[in-house]
């Protein structure tokens, strides 16, 4: 199997925050580059997310960014 990065290049793909790889099969992998806080991550948030598609991606990338948000944002209510 080959795997390409995706680089912050015009016509490719990028989602700010993350760093996107795809298989020679189109299966996209997401890495956030900083790890969420602790709390983020005991309320399930994760840093590295796949799916088959960029739009499927992104959709659970916005899922955790949430999930993130909302952990933190409890903490500080």
């Amino acid at each position: 199997m080959e795997v390409q990065i995706m680089h912050d290049t015009p016509g490719r793909p990028v989602i700010p925050g993350w760093r996107l790889i795809i298989s020679d099969a189109g299966r996209f992998w997401a890495f956030r580059n900083h790890l969420f806080p602790r709390i983020a991550v005991r309320a399930g948030a994760q840093s590295a997310v796949d799916a088959d598609t960029f739009e499927e991606v992104q959709a659970v990338i916005a899922e955790q960014e949430k999930t993130a948000r909302d952990a933190v944002a409890g903490v500080t209510s």
